[in-house]
């Protein structure tokens, strides 16, 4: 055990290329809830730079740093790592190779609103950090000794050391509060809120207990005390807070096959113990990596009976070994410092033998005659199924249709059910009855609480953006004469006007009979005689007309993984249809904003979305007969979307250019004074659509935003 757990604990520092733990989400599990809030720095830049055998990391951040954020080191695998908080990552990476001096490679993690460097190293170097500026400047010497500053865990020790603590550090250093949680797998999780982040913290095992020390720290009397947590059903029984020596000590009981890891974040520190299950097909049970972990011995036999030899075996292991008539023959063997188990193996290959390991015995015999004997065992199970008497179960599905269940059963494809066994399904209260075989029904049993989860939802927002942006001028002069009410130059039938106490009134020289559109915009004189027989009108028009538009319609659905949705708002246009009879039927036509989506969840934790976004609307303006057309505007695709992020899946641009000359024949074509008989008028539009899809990913807990 104690080698396992010192393995398990140099495993912890894996958690160094992981995203950083949000220790918040340990509050939540009591009943928190936290609130996300946007980062408030950015790192921009990255440079490596190598100056007389000194490798110089600079990083650029949006905002200056107020301080050199906190570092620590690891000596096995080697590494360093820097914590900045408030920061997320703007590099678009997050993994950067560099191959220059000891650094190897670079990790930028970001979690939360916490970004982690980690600089992955061939052997640890001495390392300094400043703040130039706006940047972080971080420098390496190409030594091989411990890092300055930050803390570092030993490849050889069951110890593990947090925050190392300068020497002769004068700040008073104390724990603030120590609460236990259990995990979502069942794990003990330990929490300990410190005083100062930098806390020189041991961790070790002492004979079956887990014990953490941290360093010139004060306990408070009211966290003095003793803990038993075996109701929280972890791999942890008691605890024990105590002062010793001037250090606050927390000794952890776990009970069963364990193991721990333990890390820092800021003021907080984890130590988390896992339970390790229990493989009946191994020899020894252990956590490590390595396949035989039994304790090692030392064997030297010449021509020594193979029954002697796993008779040594079986006495310095305690274990029961049953070995068969068969067994027979000799051996020679030198075996030095290796483990029991492996040299079980080697033995048992050596003469064409395999075992099987039932609780603490071993049944040793010919490999063909154990593949036999299982297969006597096999037939015997098979005919005991078509003897053992049946039995009926009724299975509640709470989120499956029951229905479906009950179609895969009765397929002829199925293998859950036995040849003798049956199901019937109770649409109206939602279960399935099933007679079979006990050993049939536990597979039914199990495959039930596969499918029979909660469907994962996934709300969909699509933005519609249409942007407008017009320009119109109109430049020009209009000179008309008439008489009788009928102009005689203009190029253009203009309404005389009519003449009341010497003025004239009436169109103004507007052709086709518009209105003027501006007062401010053009000017007007008219000359006529006494009678009123006769006049002259010159009318000046300079106009501008620029207009912006925008507008945004946001459809947005909630809908379960793998099923389709769609949201629509919009009118329906009446219009008359003949029928063969020649009456005529009122029929709609839909002029809707519609949202049709089917999502899918990844594994990876993405959505694949199969959407459909339309936009109609009827032109009343070019209305034939009453009935107007209908403008679409229509978007199909499938795309693969990060979750919460958003993609743009289409866009139209359109854009239109006109230019219109209104001039007197001939004398509108004179140069300079031509332009006393024409009128200019340009017009400029441009139209832009574009569809944006967010999908997001409900959680099953609450979270505020």
């Amino acid at each position: 055990m104690r080698h396992e757990n010192m393995k398990a604990l140099l495993g912890a520092v894996g958690l160094l290329m992981l995203p950083l733990i949000p220790l918040s989400s340990v509050q939540a599990q009591s009943g928190g809830v936290t609130v996300a809030q946007p980062a408030a720095n950015q790192i921009r830049d990255f440079q490596v730079a190598e100056t007389g055998g000194v490798l110089m990391l600079r990083l650029s951040f949006a905002k200056p740093l107020g301080e050199v954020p906190k570092s620590f080191s690891v000596s096995n695998p080697a590494r360093i790592a820097f914590d900045f908080p408030d920061t997320r990552n703007a590099l678009g990476r997050v993994q950067q190779t560099v191959n220059r001096g000891d650094l190897r490679s670079v990790n930028i993690v970001e979690s939360g609103s916490r970004t982690r460097l980690v600089l992955n190293m061939t052997r640890l170097a001495e390392y300094d950090a400043r703040v130039e500026g706006g940047d972080l400047v971080i420098s390496m010497s190409p030594s091989g000794s411990a890092a300055k500053t930050g803390p570092s865990v030993g490849s050889g020790q069951a110890l593990a050391n947090f925050s190392a603590t300068a020497a002769g550090e004068a700040t008073e250093k104390s724990v603030r509060d120590i609460v236990f949680r259990r995990g979502e797998d069942g794990e003990g999780r330990v929490i300990v809120q410190l005083s100062s982040a930098d806390t020189g913290i041991n961790v070790q095992q002492q004979g079956t207990n887990l014990v953490v020390e941290f360093s010139n720290t004060t306990l408070p009397e009211h966290l003095q005390r003793r803990s038993d947590v075996t109701d929280f059903g972890t791999p942890i029984s008691r605890m024990l807070a105590q002062m010793q020596n001037g250090n606050a000590r927390l000794t952890v009981t776990p009970n069963g096959l364990w193991e721990h890891s333990a890390y820092q974040t800021d003021n907080q520190f984890v130590l988390e113990v896992r339970r390790l299950a229990e493989d009946p097909s191994r020899l020894v049970q252990h956590g490590g990596r390595d396949k035989y972990a039994g304790e090692k011995l030392s064997l030297n036999f010449q021509d020594v009976e193979i029954r002697s030899v796993l008779q040594v075996i079986a006495d310095f292991t305690d274990f029961n070994i049953v070995t068969s008539d068969s067994v027979s023959g000799k051996l020679t063997l030198r075996l030095n410092d290796v483990p029991w188990d492996q040299a079980l193996d080697i033995i048992l290959q050596a003469k064409g033998l395999d075992k099987r390991k039932t609780g603490n015995v071993i049944w040793i015999a010919p490999a063909g005659e154990l593949a036999a004997r299982e297969k006597q065992q096999l037939e015997s199970l098979a005919q005991r199924g078509d003897l053992e008497p049946l039995v009926t179960e009724s299975f509640q599905i709470n989120y499956h249709s029951g229905k479906e269940i009950y179609d895969f059963l009765k397929s002829k494809d199925q293998t859950v059910l036995s040849p003798r066994g049956s199901v019937v399904v109770d649409t109206r209260s939602n279960k399935i009855f099933a007679t079979d075989v006990p050993s049939r029904l536990d597979a039914l049993r199990r495959l039930v609480q596969e499918i029979d989860i909660p469907p994962r939802q996934v709300l969909i927002e699509a933005r519609i953006v249409e942007a407008s942006k017009g320009f119109s001028k109109d430049l020009g002069v209009r000179m008309n004469f008439g008489t009788n009410g009928v102009a005689k130059i203009g190029g253009t039938r203009l309404g005389a006007g009519k003449v009341e106490s010497g003025a004239l009134t009436g169109n103004g020289g507007q052709s086709g009979g518009a209105a003027p559109i501006s007062n401010f915009s053009i000017l007007n004189l008219a000359l006529f005689n006494a009678s009123a027989t006769k006049f002259l009108n010159l009318e000046l028009s300079a106009l501008e007309t620029d207009s912006r538009g925008r507008i945004v319609s946001s459809p947005r659905v909630l809908t379960a993984n793998q099923k389709e949705a769609m949201i629509e708002q919009g009118t329906e246009v009446p219009y008359q249809e003949s029928t063969s009879s020649g009456a005529t039927n009122i029929e709609f036509k839909k002029a809707v904003l519609s949202l049709k989506v089917t999502p899918q969840i990844t594994p990876d934790g993405r959505v694949l979305l199969n959407v459909t976004v339309n936009k109609d609307r009827p032109d009343f303006a070019n209305a034939l007969e009453g009935v107007p057309p209908i403008l679409t505007k229509n978007i199909k695709t499938e795309v693969l979307v990060e979750n919460g992020g958003t993609v743009v899946i289409g866009g139209i641009y359109e854009e239109e250019e006109t230019t219109q000359v209104n001039r007197v024949p001939l004398l509108g074509e004179i140069p300079i004074i031509g332009a006393l008989f024409r009128n200019t008028e340009r017009v400029a539009n441009q139209n832009e659509l574009l569809v944006f899809i967010t999908p997001r990913i409900v959680s099953e807990t609450l979270t505020l935003r």
